[in-house]
């Protein structure tokens, strides 16, 4: 498609090519059982009724080849009486161009020219002469010419292609006839060459579609051809590569026109063993393990409905994966339909139903309930797949239920968000608080209030609040913190120059709501309660995270907020003084008289008894006991009678010798503790408590993996790509999302799946 892919001829009578047109196949007429050319250098025929016949292409013409001057002249060529010996009949490029593709499914429709002699004439020094069971060996391309002794290649002449690799016209023009060498040991030597070079070729395609799904780049550019100044994404790539290895120029070269492999179909196909390959890595690392389910379901661009499947387990090294598995459109969302797209996904990769022990879905009404909706779906086919609500998502329910509860917090917020907006409104208000920002942070820095270094005092933009993302809410309150005075110059300057009245009182409600003492005390309590609440909630969305871990971080964030509210009011009360006494704003009298303005039982079991495997727990006092209930109440399937007789005994050789052992004090969380008994080999040594202990870490904490994925869907399927195919989409998506498994796949392993997927034109291998 390139311009420097198109050879350069100084004969007048050669014709320059494209050389990267795609896929073009030469017909064949039906009917035809069309010769299959094994290990030899020839293309193999494939869905030919159906490809388009070339008009007007010409091929250009070896040099050193008598071309008759009647060749651009068209003349009316009797098909009957054509010439079928390989020595005397004329190359398909001595006809006019219109009739070259008529002439060659003539001579497919012969087949090769094969003569059966009694003897064949001998020649060389040696007295060998050609053979006549070499037909059966060879009976769908091999030709013999008695006129000069001499074997040829039927598809050679056929798609001869001059300028292809050297020596190729060996079977089509004069013939091979030293019998000394086996025919077959030449026929490897060309086909070893070719073969090497076309995997050479393919593998600069798939160099260039895994890089661009990495980076999750369109492939297509509006205008490919040869003329255009942007071919689009891949074959500007495919330049770059070819700029910097000419070994590949000149294979593109020389490939057949219908075999080059850049075609968006064949991109695609790329890309679909891609996530054949992921999809199977992921499936052999689960095994027969056990493991979790989490789905989330969304909108793409073209408004369609999509749902995301992520598997939780653990791997054999001890550690939490949360791969994702696939994207699929659904009819609508109901919890039938959810199942029977989960239930056909599992049986589709040979995942038992039965092997699942959790459930992790968001906090939509279809998602969740008590026994109509898919959890209890599942849970009727699979009683010990449990869900577990994602804890990140109570969270932020717990906290906007919170702040809405509170008069003066939601007033706030909604003050924060009118602010924000006004101060945002325009360009050159985003300018002028920027402009502020520089000269206040040069001004403290002077004054020695501010540290320097790298990466510190950066100039930024106010954050906008979102309801459904609290952590942007700390964002929020942390940047109009640091800009405070910057903002409150940047609202002066939008009533001093307001243009009317409307203007001027949208800027007049802000400035009088940000330099109130009441919105300053907010505005720092909220920084301080969020600074708490905001770790937990990033450690949440962790994917390593297991179960018991959050419920201690959830434990100890409630006793920071505990100690905040018990100790940390005169700290508090005394910074917002100070903050305001530096901005001149009126401190309220707090001494002055107020006026009021009117205006899951079975889950938590689990995790309870769960915690007695927990690190910290366990040296405080391992409950052997309760990992016994929890076996006998919540795992009944998993172990035997015989099991449990003996993890008792088993429980008891644990206590006295792993968690007495100096090295187990230092673990902090389940998931550590997993990997550590891999590590020093007592997963072997006690099989049933690393059995539990895998159990656990089945269970999901929270469906952060799933909105990932979504989020990459917005990276990927943009406004401009809003009609990608949804097989595309989600084979595109899981070289983006898993990048880690694919990257590592060699080229040639591709190379050997994207050959086996189906018969291909030129050979592989």
């Amino acid at each position: 498609m390139l311009d420097f892919f198109k050879r350069k001829y100084s004969n007048s009578s050669e014709v320059n090519v494209g050389l990267l047109t795609t896929n073009v196949a030469i017909p064949i007429p039906e009917n035809v059982n069309a010769p299959i050319l094994k290990n030899v250098d020839a293309p193999v025929l494939e869905n030919v009724e159906d490809a388009p016949i070339l008009e007007n292409v010409d091929f250009p013409i070896p040099e050193n080849v008598d071309v008759p001057i009647s060749q651009t002249q068209f003349q009316r060529v009797d098909l009957d009486s054509l010439d079928y010996d390989p020595e005397t009949r004329k190359q398909i490029w001595e006809y006019h161009v219109n009739q070259r593709d008529e002439i060659r499914r003539a001579y497919i429709k012969k087949g090769p020219h094969q003569l059966p002699l009694k003897t064949y004439k001998k020649s060389g020094k040696h007295n060998r002469s050609f053979q006549a069971s070499w037909y059966g060996y060879h009976s769908t391309w091999l030709e013999y010419s008695p006129m000069t002794n001499a074997a040829y290649c039927l598809p050679c002449f056929v798609f001869n292609n001059p300028n292809g690799v050297v020596g190729q016209n060996t079977f089509t023009v004069g013939g091979f006839r030293n019998w000394k060498k086996h025919l077959q040991r030449v026929v490897n030597y060309f086909t070893t060459e070719q073969t090497a070079n076309n995997r050479l070729q393919l593998k600069a395609t798939i160099f260039i579609v895994r890089y661009l799904a990495f980076q999750a780049i369109a492939f297509r550019g509006q205008d490919e051809s040869c003329s255009s100044l942007n071919c689009g994404n891949f074959f500007e790539s495919l330049g770059i590569v070819t700029f910097w290895n000419e070994k590949v120029v000149e294979i593109i070269e020389k490939a057949l026109k219908n075999a080059t492999y850049t075609s968006p179909r064949i991109q695609k196909e790329i890309l679909h063993v891609f996530l054949a390959k992921v999809k199977k890595a992921i499936r052999e690392e689960i095994g027969d393990a056990k493991f979790c389910i989490m789905v989330d379901e969304a909108h793409d661009e073209s408004m369609k409905e999509q749902m995301v499947v992520v598997f939780r387990y653990v791997d054999v090294e001890g550690f939490v994966k949360e791969p994702f598995f696939g994207l699929i459109h659904v009819a609508d969302t109901a919890a039938l339909t959810l199942k029977n797209v989960i239930y056909s996904l599992l049986s589709q990769h040979c995942l038992d139903i039965q092997n699942v022990r959790g459930q992790g879905y968001d906090g939509a009404s279809n998602m969740r309930g008590m026994w109509n909706e898919l959890q209890a779906l599942i849970l009727n086919d699979c009683p010990y797949a449990y869900y577990i609500h994602c804890f990140a998502h109570r969270l932020q329910l717990a906290l906007v239920k919170a702040s809405k509860q509170v008069n003066a917090i939601s007033h706030f917020f909604l003050a924060l968000l009118f602010l924000i907006k006004t101060v945002n409104a325009s360009c050159k208000r985003n300018d002028q608080l920027k402009v502020a920002n520089v000269n206040e942070i040069a001004r403290l820095i002077d004054l020695e209030e501010l540290e320097t270094g790298s990466g510190l005092n950066q100039i930024g933009t106010l954050q906008r609040p979102v309801e459904t993302r609290w952590s942007s809410h700390f964002r929020s309150v942390s940047s109009l913190l640091r800009m405070f005075s910057s903002t409150v110059e940047v609202l002066q300057n939008i009533i001093d120059d307001a243009i009317d009245e409307e203007h001027w009182a949208e800027a007049e409600s802000a400035y009088e709501g940000l330099t109130s003492f009441e919105f300053v005390f907010i505005l720092h309590l909220e920084k301080e309660t969020m600074e708490i609440t905001d770790k937990l909630c990033q450690a949440l969305q962790s994917q390593s995270q297991d179960i018991l871990n959050a419920i201690h971080l959830v434990s100890s964030t409630k006793a920071l907020i505990q100690k905040f509210r018990d100790d940390g009011w005169d700290g508090l009360f005394t910074t917002v003084i100070s903050f305001c006494e530096k901005r001149c704003i009126d401190v309220l009298d707090m001494n002055a008289r107020y006026v009021l303005r009117r205006g899951r039982a079975h889950a938590m079991e689990l995790l309870r008894l769960s915690l007695a495997l927990e690190p910290r727990e366990a040296l405080k006092y391992f409950r052997s006991s309760d990992l016994c209930l929890l076996v006998e109440n919540f795992y009944p399937q998993d172990f035997t009678d015989y099991d449990k007789q003996v993890l008792k005994k088993e429980l008891y050789h644990f206590e006295h010798n792993v968690v007495q052992d100096p090295e187990f004090k230092e673990l902090k969380s389940l998931s550590e503790l997993s990997q550590w008994l891999v590590r020093i080999r007592n997963s072997e040594h006690y099989k049933l408590v690393y059995r539990i202990v895998r159990l656990v870490l089945t269970l999901p904490v929270s469906t952060a993996t799933t909105e990932r994925a979504f989020s990459a869907m917005k990276v990927v399927k943009t406004n401009l790509r809003n009609k990608m195919e949804k097989d595309f989409l989600t084979d595109f998506l899981m070289l983006y999302i898993e990048k880690d498994i694919a990257s590592t796949f060699s080229l040639d392993l591709i190379v050997d799946d994207f050959e086996d997927l189906k018969e291909r034109r030129v050979p592989f291998s």
